[in-house]
C-alpha cells in the first residue's frame, strides 16, 4: 500500500487534470478520495494512501515524473513449460516504490523471464522514470536483449522486440545480469504468485 507524502491540493489538481474523478472523504480525517481502475487514493493532511489491487493506476499520476530507478525482474516456471509467474520491483533512494507479481499461465522459464522484464519496464514507464538500471538473474534474457546472444526462438525474438520498444521510452538505461541472491525480492514475488491457488 503506497504512501505518498505531498501537497494534497496539488495532487488533487494533478489527478483532475488526468481526468480522475474526485469524491469527498468518508471520515473527518479524509480530505478526498479518487478512484481509477482498481485503485483508490485517500488524501489526508500531508499524505495520500493508495489502496486496491493495482495502485500503479493512481500512483504513476501522483508521483513526480523523472528521476532514476533500479528495476529488478524475475520469471519462474514449475516445469519447462509449466505453470509460470512473474515478479518485479522498482527501487529508488526512497526504497521500494513499486512491486508486482502475477501468474501468467503456462510458459517456459525463458518466456516467464521475458514477461517479467516487460511488466517491470511497463511499470517503470508508467511511473515516469527517465533513467532505469535493470537487473535480472536470467543471463540468457539479459544477453539476448543486449545483443550478445542470438535469439533463434520466434516467441522470444518477438518479446525481445517488445523489450527494445519499451526501453526506447527512457532517456538512459542499462541492463545487467545479477546472481539470484541479489534478485531475491523479485524472485520471491514470482514464487509467491506461483504458490497462490
Amino acid at each position: 500500500m503506497p504512501v505518498i507524502e505531498c501537497d494534497v491540493d496539488a495532487a488533487r489538481d494533478r489527478l483532475e487534470n488526468a481526468g480522475v474523478e474526485i469524491d469527498a472523504g468518508n471520515t473527518d480525517h479524509e480530505r478526498w478520495r479518487a478512484t481509477r481502475g482498481d485503485a483508490t487514493a485517500v488524501a489526508y493532511d500531508d499524505k495520500i494512501v493508495i489502496q486496491g489491487g493495482n495502485p500503479r493506476d493512481l500512483e504513476a499520476v501522483l508521483r513526480d515524473g523523472g528521476g532514476r530507478a533500479h528495476v529488478y525482474f524475475d520469471g519462474a516456471a514449475r516445469g519447462n513449460p509449466g505453470p509460470a509467474a512473474i515478479g518485479w520491483v522498482i527501487v529508488t533512494g526512497d526504497g521500494i516504490v513499486g512491486e508486482g507479481n502475477d501468474r501468467i499461465g503456462r510458459a517456459t522459464n525463458n518466456q516467464a523471464e521475458y514477461e517479467a522484464l516487460i511488466a517491470a519496464l511497463e511499470a517503470a514507464r508508467d511511473y515516469g522514470y527517465d533513467e532505469i538500471h535493470v537487473r535480472g538473474d536470467s543471463e540468457l534474457v539479459v544477453k539476448q536483449v543486449r545483443g550478445e546472444y542470438d535469439t533463434n526462438n520466434p516467441e522470444l525474438r518477438e518479446r525481445r522486440v517488445s523489450v527494445h520498444e519499451l526501453l526506447s521510452a527512457f532517456d538512459e538505461w542499462t541492463l545487467e545480469y545479477v546472481p539470484r541472491e541479489v534478485n531475491g525480492r523479485a524472485d520471491g514475488l514470482a514464487n509467491e504468485a506461483l504458490d497462490q491457488n
